[in-house]
């Protein structure tokens, strides 16, 4: 998710995170509704993901099995990879702000696809998941793979997850 087209509008062959943990993969829509002279935009991919808040990758990944973009983090920096080369930014919001126009909570999305809230902030329990960062993460369908998290801020976003494998 991270302009949207710079990140799932072209192919490429980012440097491999050190990370062994296993990918988490699925598909991921983000829609964000229009505000003020913003046109709303919405973009759909299949993801793999693997790492941790602190350390990670995201490839987005067209119907046809090519990568379109990828990002990955490590402490102190995120780089943003397409066919257009590589962008490096400070932080996973700067790098999610400049692909898509605002900014995700990508840090916390390895903690909210597990079903969990993230570890690095306050978060409310609800009886359909939990509040965190300005964030609604709706888990009543996790065990059937799916997971929604919803900004009503605006602009209002939403991200919705479908899981191709569910872990309790």
């Amino acid at each position: 998710m991270w302009a949207a087209a710079a990140l799932l509008g072209a192919c490429a062959s980012p440097h491999q995170t050190d990370d062994a943990s296993p990918w988490t993969s699925g598909r991921l829509s983000v829609r964000i509704d229009a505000s003020g002279a913003i046109a709303a935009r919405s973009v759909s991919s299949a993801f793999e993901l693997r790492g941790s808040a602190e350390r990670g990758e995201l490839r987005l990944i067209s119907p046809l099995g090519t990568q379109m973009a990828a990002a990955r983090w490590a402490p102190g920096q995120a780089v943003l990879a397409t066919s257009e080369g590589e962008q490096s930014f400070a932080s996973l919001d700067e790098l999610s702000r400049a692909a898509l126009g605002e900014a995700l909570p990508l840090a916390a999305l390895p903690d909210w696809l597990a079903g969990r809230p993230w570890a690095n902030a306050p978060h409310q329990v609800r009886d359909d998941g939990f509040d965190q960062l300005g964030w609604r993460v709706l888990l009543t369908r996790r065990t059937e793979g799916w997971v929604e998290a919803r900004r009503d801020a605006p602009p209002a976003v939403a991200v919705r997850v479908k899981l191709d494998a569910v872990e309790p």
